[in-house]
């Protein structure tokens, strides 16, 4: 197991879907370059898997709790697991 790599799965509640969060998320995750994916829930949440670098996951589930500009978030749910290294390029799942 490699002690500088994690993996967070994130559920994000508020104004989070159709204000451009999933898009915005897969972008700032590929700059950090994490692997993982992130898609709309449909109880109207977006959901999230962040795996890489220790620091840049922090940073990512840091950044989930504003989001873009547009969206309004309400409440960030993280949980910490061990990472896998089964997720690819950061990307949208639908």
């Amino acid at each position: 197991m490699d002690e500088t790599q994690k993996r967070a799965h994130v559920l994000v509640s508020g104004r989070v879907q159709g204000v451009n969060f999933r898009a915005a998320t897969r972008d700032q995750a590929r700059q950090a370059g994490l692997r993982g994916w992130v898609r709309n829930r449909s109880d109207g949440r977006v959901e999230a898997v962040f795996e890489g670098p220790i620091a840049a996951v922090h940073r990512l589930v840091s950044w989930c709790h504003s989001g873009p500009p547009s969206a309004r978030v309400d409440r960030v749910e993280v949980t910490w697991e061990e990472p896998d290294g089964d997720e690819g390029w950061f990307d949208i799942r639908w």
